[in-house]
């Protein structure tokens, strides 16, 4: 699609945010606190989960959106993007979207606030520090092939009520269920451990 089908059209960014390689990395050290998309994009939601290398990354907060034109992109939207100046960046988009970008076609800049890490959860948790509905995200995007249709049902619930209580009574009737929900949750836990999509880095320690 050229410039002119993307001018006037709003787009809608989802909870899934796919970042190519050295940007993932970059956006994971800190370096890059941004991710610029051609057009103009509304996000649905104000947490998203990072994807990158072919597995989720992290979990971050978007935290502002501008809507600009090429030419008035700055210094400062490079280096926040990870160049160290606008001509880089404005390539990358370029190479990126397969196209030339005219001073006047409009971009997205989307800047995030990394929340949590998915190589460094929290080894004392059960759950390893992360919330029923990102387990159940999670699951449904990368274990589809070993889901079965109550696993499936389940996180999808969970993707709405981000709670094992409930679920258990929305699906089951009972909040005596929940152990089956937690049941679920901590197959599909160890699954996305076991293929590396996501692991355990550190062990959170209270204070005195």
């Amino acid at each position: 699609m050229g410039n002119s089908g993307r001018r006037g059209r709003v787009q809608y960014l989802g909870r899934h945010i796919m970042i190519k390689g050295v940007y993932a990395d970059k956006l994971l050290e800190g370096t890059k606190t941004t991710t610029i998309r051609l057009g103009i994009v509304k996000p649905r939601y104000r947490e998203v989960i990072i994807h990158g290398h072919g597995r989720p990354l992290a979990k971050a907060e978007i935290v502002d959106v501008q809507v600009k034109k090429v030419a008035e992109l700055t210094l400062s939207d490079a280096r926040r993007d990870g160049f160290n100046r606008v001509e880089d960046l404005i390539k990358s988009l370029e190479k990126m979207y397969g196209q030339g970008l005219e001073p006047d076609t409009p971009v997205t800049i989307i800047h995030l606030r990394v929340k949590q890490r998915f190589d460094e959860l929290d080894l004392r948790d059960p759950y390893l520090g992360l919330e029923p509905a990102d387990i159940a995200r999670l699951g449904l995007r990368y274990l589809g092939d070993s889901l079965d249709e109550d696993e499936r049902r389940v996180l999808e619930d969970l993707t709405r009520t981000n709670s094992i209580r409930s679920t258990a009574v929305r699906l089951f009737g009972s909040v005596e269920r929940r152990g089956k929900v937690r049941r679920v949750l901590r197959r599909v836990l160890r699954e996305l451990v076991r293929r590396g999509l996501i692991r355990g880095g550190r062990v959170e320690r209270g204070g005195h």
